[in-house]
């Protein structure tokens, strides 16, 4: 099974809030049958403004901003416009994550905003066990993979990222995982075998979590060249689109397009029906990991 979705969030994300923003004030313009240029041109904006706001490329909504779409598109409804102002307030508040923020691409921070709030995340790893669920001691060596040279303070930083966002899938409203593994990520040591075999114990120590379950999808399970790391977002509110946050070599790709969101759901979909069971995965973990 890897559709859920549980009781309301306490989990509260400003990314969420200022995604679910946009989308409602997208849906008013059309509603009321004028474009985006039209809009601008009677406030003043720039061009593009009109854009970037119903993409949810701002930082701090700006409640005026919000305050004149909502006259414009003839939104009188006091409990809407106070809804809709709400939802510009918490947005205008910083995540944990804001720290962070110069560490990181938009992609990412985006990603783990959305993440902060998610019912469910769908994850597929080819290449590394997924942050979720590393220990430190194999995180460290996965930060410094690549060219490029990364201070001991940054690999820290980037440590403590990974662990706080653990922290979600603890608790009484605990973030639903969903993560179906490469064989081959299990048989790729990474720091020593010794990390590794912590790692592998810490797999299935995560996998008796009721919200967790990871499968194993073995090398007999077919060819999955050319696809990468991928995470499928699910949230709550009907209204909250899935989302598809793709790992890539040298950069990350954020895909809210439903018809892309929905190939990576049926090539999830195949990947889960092709793995080991649960039971069966977590053998396989015990063998590797004694």
């Amino acid at each position: 099974m890897t559709e859920w979705r549980g009781a309301v969030s306490a989990r509260r994300s400003p990314t969420l809030r200022r995604r679910r923003l946009s989308a409602e004030l997208r849906k008013m313009r059309e509603a009321k049958g004028v474009t985006g240029t039209a809009v601008e041109a009677h406030f003043g904006w720039s061009p593009g403004k009109i854009s970037r706001m119903e993409r949810g490329d701002w930082v701090f909504p700006n409640l005026r901003d919000v305050r004149d779409l909502l006259d414009l598109y003839g939104i009188t409804d006091e409990v809407t416009r106070e809804r809709m102002l709400a939802l510009a307030r918490d947005g205008r508040q910083r995540g944990w994550w804001h720290t962070y923020r110069d560490m990181m691409s938009d992609s990412a921070t985006t990603y783990i905003g959305l993440e902060a709030e998610a019912a469910s995340v769908n994850m597929y790893q080819i290449a590394s066990i997924p942050g979720l669920l590393q220990i430190p001691d194999y995180m460290r060596p996965m930060i410094r993979t690549g060219p490029a040279q990364i201070s001991d303070e940054e690999v820290e930083k980037r440590v403590e990222i990974r662990l706080t966002r653990q922290q979600s899938l603890v608790g009484e409203d605990a973030l639903r995982l969903f993560a179906v593994l490469d064989e081959a990520v299990l048989h790729r040591v990474v720091g020593s075998p010794e990390v590794m075999r912590a790692q592998l114990r810490h797999l299935i120590k995560m996998a008796d979590l009721p919200n967790v379950n990871i499968q194993v999808a073995p090398f007999s399970a077919g060819n999955s060249v050319g696809l990468t790391n991928f995470c499928i977002l699910q949230f709550q509110e009907p209204d909250d689109r899935d989302a598809v946050y793709v790992e890539m070599y040298t950069s990350e790709l954020f895909i809210e397009e439903p018809e892309e969101v929905r190939f990576y759901s049926n090539f999830f979909q195949y990947m889960n029906a092709s793995a080991l069971s649960p039971a069966e995965t977590l053998a396989k973990l015990r063998e590797l990991a004694s």
